[in-house]
C-alpha cells in the first residue's frame, strides 16, 4: 500500500510540472501585468521601468520561470507582487476557508442526492422516479450564479432568513458561521447532488440487474438485505469516485460562489489576483487545485479498497 501510495505522489510530479509551465505561458498572454495594475495607465517610463526590474519582470519569460519552479522546490511560493505576503500564508489563511464551504457542498450534496438516487432506482419507471430525474435535471442545468442570486433575493432580502454575504470565523461565532455559509453551500450543492443522484440511480440499476443480486433473491433473503449489502456495497465504489471527483470540482470551482457570497476563499483570492495580475498568487493557487485533486483521487482510490477486496488485492499485488 505504501508502495502504491509513493508512485501515484510520483506521477503528480510531471503533471504539477505541465499545469505550472501551461498556466504560466497562459498568464503572460494576458494584456497589462501588475505594474500597469499597480501604477496605472499614466505613470512614467522610467517608473514602471524600475518596478518590473525590481519584480524581476524585464527577465526573459524562460528566466522568470526557471527561478519561480526553482523556488517552489525549495518550498517558496514566492510573495505577492501587490500585497508583498508570503503566497503560502495566504493560500493557507484562505484555503480554510473554501475547505469548508466545498466540505459542506459535499455533505449536502451527498445527504440529498445519494438517497434520492437509491430511491429512484429502486423505484424505476414510477412517478417518483420521474420526478427525481426530472429535478435532477434541472438542478444540472441551473447556473451556479442566477442559484445564489436567488437564495439572496428569497432568503435573505425577502424573507430575512439568513445574512446575504460575509464570513465569520468558526471558532469565532459558530452559529452565525453557518448561518453565512448555508446559502453558499446550498449553491454548490445544487449541481452537484443532481449529478451524484444521476450516478447513483444508473449504478444501482446496474448491479440490481446482475446474477448475484437474482440469486440473493432468489435464496429468499429480505429486498432490504439485497439491495444494501449485496447492490449497493458493489454500486459503492463508482459512487465514491464520483463524491470525490465532485470534491475536487468544488475546490476548484467556487470562484463565482465565493464572489456572489463575499466569501474569503481561494476562489475569490484567485479572481482578485487575476485582475490585479499577480502571477505569482495565480500561479500558487493553480498548483494548489491541482494538488487538491490529486490527494482526493489519492484518497478515493484508498477508500475504494477498503470498500473492495478486489481492488486492495490488486493495489498489494507486485504488478502494481
Amino acid at each position: 500500500m505504501i508502495r502504491y501510495v509513493a508512485y501515484r505522489l510520483l506521477l503528480a510530479v510531471p503533471v504539477l510540472f505541465g499545469i505550472s509551465l501551461v498556466v504560466f505561458l497562459l498568464i503572460q498572454m494576458i494584456p497589462g501585468d501588475v505594474v500597469s495594475a499597480l501604477l496605472g495607465m499614466r505613470t512614467s517610463p522610467e517608473a514602471a521601468a524600475a518596478l518590473r526590474r525590481m519584480f524581476g519582470l524585464d527577465q526573459p519569460l524562460p528566466v522568470q520561470y526557471a527561478r519561480w519552479a526553482g523556488a517552489i522546490l525549495r518550498g517558496d511560493l514566492g510573495h505577492s507582487l501587490r500585497t508583498g505576503l508570503p503566497v503560502s500564508y495566504l493560500l493557507a489563511s484562505r484555503l480554510v476557508v473554501t475547505a469548508e464551504l466545498a466540505g459542506l457542498g459535499v455533505l449536502l450534496a451527498v445527504l440529498f442526492g445519494m438517497p434520492l438516487g437509491v430511491i429512484a432506482a429502486l423505484r424505476q419507471n414510477t412517478t417518483t422516479d420521474y420526478l427525481a430525474t426530472s429535478g435532477a435535471l434541472v438542478g444540472l442545468s441551473m447556473p451556479d450564479f442566477w442559484l445564489g442570486t436567488l437564495l439572496v433575493l428569497v432568503f435573505s432580502i425577502r424573507l430575512r432568513w439568513l445574512p446575504p454575504t460575509g464570513y465569520v470565523p468558526f471558532s469565532v461565532d459558530p452559529l452565525q458561521n453557518l448561518k453565512l455559509m448555508l446559502m453558499p453551500a446550498v449553491t454548490l450543492a445544487g449541481g452537484s447532488a443532481s449529478y451524484i443522484m444521476r450516478m447513483t440511480r444508473s449504478l444501482l440499476l446496474e448491479v440490481l440487474s446482475k446474477d448475484y443480486v437474482r440469486t440473493a433473491r432468489g435464496k429468499g433473503l429480505p429486498e432490504r438485505t439485497v439491495v444494501y449489502a449485496h447492490a449497493f456495497r458493489n454500486a459503492l465504489v463508482p459512487i465514491l469516485s464520483v463524491v470525490g471527483q465532485q470534491l475536487g470540482y468544488l475546490m476548484g470551482g467556487v470562484v463565482i460562489v465565493e464572489a456572489i457570497f463575499a466569501v474569503p476563499g481561494i476562489g475569490r483570492t484567485a479572481l482578485e489576483s487575476i485582475y490585479n495580475r499577480d502571477y505569482p498568487v495565480v500561479m500558487g493557487v493553480v498548483l494548489l487545485i491541482a494538488l487538491i485533486y490529486v490527494v482526493i483521487n489519492l484518497v478515493v482510490d484508498l477508500l475504494a479498497a477498503i470498500v473492495d477486496v478486489r481492488i486492495r488485492e490488486q493495489i498489494a499485488s507486485p504488478g502494481r
